[in-house]
Parts: C-alpha cells; sequence; structure tokens
C-alpha cells in the first residue's frame, strides 16, 4: 500500500512540474516591440457603483494618460453615494467624458452586466479598454502599451491587474492568488487556449462584445463580465496578452480576510460556467496539488524519507524558479521568499470557498 502511495505521490508531483513549466511560456513572449505604431481611437470604460471617493483619487490618472486619442465611457450603476455627482463634475470640466446613469430595473436589479452593456452600447469607437473605479494604470502610457497589442487578428487583450503591495499579511496572500491567476491565464492565452482575463484590465474590440450577444449566455450570473466573456468571446486566433510593466493597473486590497474572502467567492463561483477542458485542467491542477501535498506528509511519517523529500524538493525548485521569474516579470519579486507558506494558506482558503459555495450563493458584486 505505501509504495502504490509513493507512485501515486510521484505521478502527482510530475503533473505538477508539467504544470509549472507550461506555465513558463509567457515569460516567452515573442512579439515584436511595436512601440508607438499605433494611435487608434480608444474608449475607456469605467463602471462604478458607490465609487465616489476612489473616483476622485483614481480617475485623475485616465484623464492624463499620455494618448492623444481616446474618450472616457463613467457609468453610473444605480449607486446610492455621490458617485453621479463626481462623474458629471469631471464630465464637465472634460470634453472627452460621456457619462451614463444607470438605474435598476428589477429584471437585472444589482446586475453589473447589464450596466456594462449600456455604456459599451453608448461607446463611440471600436476599440473598448476597461478598468475598475477603484483601480488605476501604474504610468501615463497603460493606454498605448495595451492599445499597441491591436492587429489586424488581435482583438482581445489581456491586462494584468496587480494590487497595491501594503504591510498586511491579507494583502501578501491577496497578492500572491492574482499573481498565480495571472500566470495561469496569460500562459494559457500563449498556449492558444484563453479562458480568463480581469475587468480592471481588459481590451476588446466593440464588434467582439456584439459578436457573442454581450453578455446573454450568462446574464443572470451576477459575476463573470470578464472571464465569462472571454469564455465566450476569445480563442487563439483573436486574443492576445500585455505583460509590458507600463499597461499594469494597480487597485487597493481588501483589508481583511472576510473582504476578500467575500470577493473571491464572488469570482470562483463564475468557474462552473467554464468550457468543460478548462474546467478539467484547472481542477486537475488544484487537485493534484492538494493530493500530492496529502501524500508527502503520509510517507513522510510512514515512509523512508529521503526519496520523498527529494521529490518534494524538486517540486518546489521547479515551482520557485518558474514563480520567481514570473513574479519578477509581473513586479511582485517579495512573494517568492515565503512561497510555502503561500501555497498551503491559499490551498486552505480556496477549499473553503468552495465547501462555503456548495451550501449557499455569494452576493451582488457591491
Amino acid at each position: 500500500m505505501l509504495s502504490v502511495l509513493f507512485y501515486a505521490f510521484v505521478v502527482f508531483t510530475a503533473i505538477q512540474i508539467i504544470y509549472y513549466l507550461s506555465f513558463s511560456s509567457f515569460l516567452f513572449d515573442n512579439k515584436k516591440d511595436q512601440k508607438n505604431a499605433l494611435d487608434i481611437p480608444i474608449t475607456v470604460i469605467v463602471c462604478a457603483k458607490n465609487e465616489a471617493k476612489n473616483l476622485q483619487e483614481f480617475l485623475p490618472s485616465i484623464l492624463n494618460q499620455d494618448y492623444s486619442n481616446f474618450d472616457v465611457v463613467l457609468i453610473n450603476d444605480a449607486s446610492s453615494d455621490e458617485t453621479l455627482e463626481v462623474m458629471e463634475s469631471f464630465e464637465k470640466e472634460h470634453s472627452n467624458i460621456k457619462v451614463i446613469n444607470v438605474e435598476n430595473i428589477e429584471a437585472f436589479w444589482g446586475n453589473k452586466k447589464y450596466a456594462l452593456t449600456l455604456g459599451i452600447k453608448g461607446a463611440k469607437n471600436e476599440h473598448l479598454l476597461f478598468i475598475d473605479a477603484d483601480c488605476k494604470p501604474v504610468s501615463k502610457h497603460w493606454i498605448s502599451e495595451m492599445s499597441q497589442n491591436f492587429n489586424a487578428e488581435k482583438t482581445i487583450v489581456l491586462g494584468y491587474g496587480k494590487y497595491k503591495k501594503e504591510k498586511l499579511l491579507v494583502n501578501l496572500f491577496v497578492r500572491f492568488e492574482t499573481l498565480l491567476t495571472a500566470i495561469q491565464y496569460f500562459s494559457y492565452a500563449k498556449l492558444g487556449s484563453p479562458y480568463m482575463g480581469v475587468g480592471r484590465n481588459l481590451a476588446y474590440h466593440r464588434s467582439e462584445f456584439f459578436n457573442v450577444k454581450g453578455f446573454i449566455n450568462h446574464i443572470h450570473i451576477k459575476s463573470g463580465d470578464d472571464d465569462l466573456f472571454i469564455q465566450d468571446a476569445a480563442n487563439k486566433e483573436n486574443t492576445t496578452f500585455s505583460i509590458s510593466k507600463k499597461s499594469f493597473t494597480e487597485s487597493i486590497a481588501p483589508k481583511s480576510f472576510k473582504e476578500w474572502f467575500q470577493q473571491k467567492r464572488r469570482h470562483i463561483s463564475t468557474v462552473k460556467y467554464y468550457k468543460p477542458k478548462h474546467k478539467f485542467f484547472l481542477g486537475l491542477f488544484f487537485v493534484s496539488k492538494v493530493l500530492l501535498y496529502l501524500l508527502a506528509i503520509s510517507l513522510f511519517l510512514f515512509y523512508p524519507w529521503k526519496p520523498v523529500l527529494a521529490i518534494f524538493l524538486t517540486y518546489y525548485l521547479v515551482q520557485f524558479i518558474v514563480i520567481g521569474f514570473s513574479a519578477k516579470k509581473l513586479k511582485e519579486p517579495t512573494i517568492t521568499y515565503v512561497l510555502p507558506f503561500l501555497e498551503i494558506g491559499l490551498l486552505i482558503f480556496h477549499f473553503s470557498i468552495f465547501i462555503t459555495n456548495l451550501s449557499s450563493k455569494p452576493n451582488h458584486w457591491k
């Protein structure tokens, strides 16, 4: 029996190593430098619900972009604070801003996708760039860095939305989970099987939205305006990504594990609507990692420890190299110093969400 467990441990370790080696593919981005090659009209879309304070703080970083041909659509999604008033004050001062005020209707009560749909319909340009209200570009070249990835074939551009570094334990976990997720969706896109993007840094053609009839396939689901749309619209021919540091956006991370837990519940609840192949490979990655740890613990207790340790250290070495280089590329280098601690903690966190989502549904997007 112990021999069977050992061979199973070897198999699951091999699966994990193969995953991490495949994850490294996005690091070898062979796109040619297209800097300043395009000056296409861009519409930046910001959908906000009760974000008056964040709009005042972060909207100037969008308006001050070093790009000559862009406008901004601000969508007020039935806010109960002064969000609309803040938007209208910016509109008066900037001729390239258009405000769309969305009121709740019974059929789409509290549904962000309904508000986004109205905003997309109101956009005047074909090329759309999305960012959240509690988010800012890290440079004045965000629009140009994202838009230069568009070409005749590539009509969807996945970007990296990082979180601001703070001296909180939860912040470390949030940034690690965000990094790991980005490594995966960039790698899947690089390998020709895009499965998700993040709405706080995502660009696509307006026509791609209408080609799949917008969010109609999942309009009843409160979350998923980014990943479920990518599931519908993205393929290996039309999707690319940007890992240029000037193309990143930065958000304020949740301040507590409770807040983060609720946020991730909404995000993870959409996974069951992914394509079967994506559910399989994402599920295999998680399950094989859990079984790797469980078998390692059992074998360390009841089996000769030297071969187990050697295999386990090989796994960590591969993981450390891949995540280390990825973290450096995506400007999150401090994460690699406590990688084992973060990985185990994140496994427990995700398993807790999975159990909780089985018994109840997550709330609306705000």
